[in-house]
């Protein structure tokens, strides 16, 4: 297997890069998925099709990376039902995550439809590559994160503007989990046991996917459940 990536300190990249390292550590950790907001399309499971950005090409290269703090469920998604991942660089712990080196234009357009905004509009990113963070509104995923740099280039990702304890934490759907599942096992750091580990006991889902159903679900798509 793969060792994942060690991230530097530090943006990297200048204040305007023209690539950067997309990390997800959600569903878009998958290609399947990270390619409907990158040519359009519904993924399997989802309930909402997506326009795709104004540059249609693949990440040049997707890596798996271990970034500080916690990844929790909360709030309740209309595309999969049942908590969204978040990302609380602030927390103690480690994330299990995924880097696609995408132009700064694709990652605005990524980010525009998380909001379930029409893409189209480039960020400024001056201000999260010189401070490390920067809300751009109340949103979900209106704040920005960079959590460092790789291979001289900013590792940026997004999130909501609330912290890990500062919002009720709800269950992942069986889709939404098995994609996340799907993304870190086709990244080659992590075997499957890690991953279902992983998984199941991240907050939110703890207490609700046991190790062992979390592990079915990556064997097929409707396999597993959460514990009632």
């Amino acid at each position: 297997m793969n060792s994942a990536r060690i991230i530097d300190p530090g943006p990297g990249g200048g204040p305007s890069p023209r690539r950067v390292w997309y990390t997800s550590y959600g569903s878009n950790m998958y290609l399947e998925r990270l390619a409907c907001y990158l040519v359009g399309g519904r993924p399997p499971g989802a309930a909402r099709e997506y326009p795709g950005c104004r540059d249609r090409r693949m990440p040049a290269a997707s890596v798996p990376v271990e970034l500080p703090g916690a990844v929790y469920f909360a709030t309740e998604s209309p595309v999969w039902g049942g908590g969204r991942a978040f990302y609380d660089p602030g927390a103690a712990g480690r994330v299990l995550a995924r880097a696609h080196l995408v132009s700064a234009g694709q990652f605005a357009d990524i980010a525009a439809q998380e909001m379930y905004r029409e893409p189209g509009v480039d960020l400024d990113l001056s201000d999260v590559l010189a401070r490390g963070r920067a809300v751009l509104g109340a949103g979900r995923y209106e704040t920005l994160v960079c959590a460092g740099q790789l291979d001289g280039l900013p590792v940026l990702t997004f999130t909501a503007p609330w912290g890990i304890e500062e919002v009720a934490w709800v269950p992942p759907s069986a889709a939404y989990a098995r994609f996340l599942c799907l993304g870190l096992l086709e990244a080659g750091a992590w075997d499957a046991e890690t991953v279902a580990a992983y998984v199941a006991s991240r907050p939110g889902a703890a207490g609700h996917w046991t190790e062992r159903a979390v592990g079915e679900l990556i064997h097929g798509p409707g396999a597993g459940g959460p514990v009632v």
